[in-house]
């Protein structure tokens, strides 16, 4: 079976990676939402070797992620679990950073309440949020390609879209996380950087 490819991946990993390594260096475990295909684990995991790279995923994805990881030599990364952010268990105990990676968009806006308040619920203080992908300001589109993107993924799935930022950094505020940076990127893309200001919250607040 081909493994999976997406082109995406290979422009935006060293843009990416550029961020992500300095905010990254003093962490021990990462968990990746949305891995996806799986290259971008391969990649920072490689270019990141004292971190524990933690893959995760809806079932669909957990094959071709570990095509990447069975095929690059690279050791510090976790084999891939089923992580569906709906879910009121995740399968994860402890890591000191999440990130996820063109995944916001596809979701629904109750899927994005779940992953921030996941995120609340799983991270301790100090620990690191990371977003990368497209968003709106106050309700407008940060150029034409990202209104023409949005009509594509809507036209796949209604529910689905470009997030307002205050919808993402309100949820984040109720979750403890403080943002740090609000970094620009090519392609008309951001990494969102926030912070845990607070221990893990007690109840993660499923939204169904």
């Amino acid at each position: 079976m081909q493994k999976p490819y997406s082109e995406s991946c290979d422009q935006n990993k060293e843009p990416i990676l550029s961020i992500i390594e300095p905010i990254f260096s003093s962490c021990h475990e990462v968990l990746e939402i949305g891995s996806g295909t799986g290259q971008h684990a391969v990649y920072f995991a490689e270019k990141m070797p004292h971190l524990r790279w933690r893959c995760s995923d809806c079932e669909p994805y957990i094959i071709g992620i570990n095509q990447w990881i069975d095929g690059s030599g690279v050791a510090n990364i976790v084999a891939p679990v089923r992580l569906d952010v709906s879910e009121s268990e995740w399968p994860v105990a402890s890591v000191d950073a999440i990130f996820t990676a063109n995944s916001i968009h596809i979701m629904h806006d109750k899927d994005v309440v779940n992953l921030m308040n996941g995120a609340g619920h799983l991270l301790n203080k100090g620990a690191h949020l990371v977003i990368y992908g497209p968003f709106n300001y106050g309700g407008s589109f940060t150029s034409a390609s990202n209104e023409s993107f949005e009509q594509w993924l809507k036209s796949r799935d209604p529910l689905s879209g470009i997030k307002d930022y205050e919808f993402i950094a309100g949820l984040a505020s109720n979750n403890d996380l403080m943002l740090c940076e609000d970094y620009e990127m090519p392609a008309n893309n951001r990494i969102l950087h926030f912070k845990k200001t607070l221990g893990k919250r007690t109840t993660k607040g499923v939204s169904y």
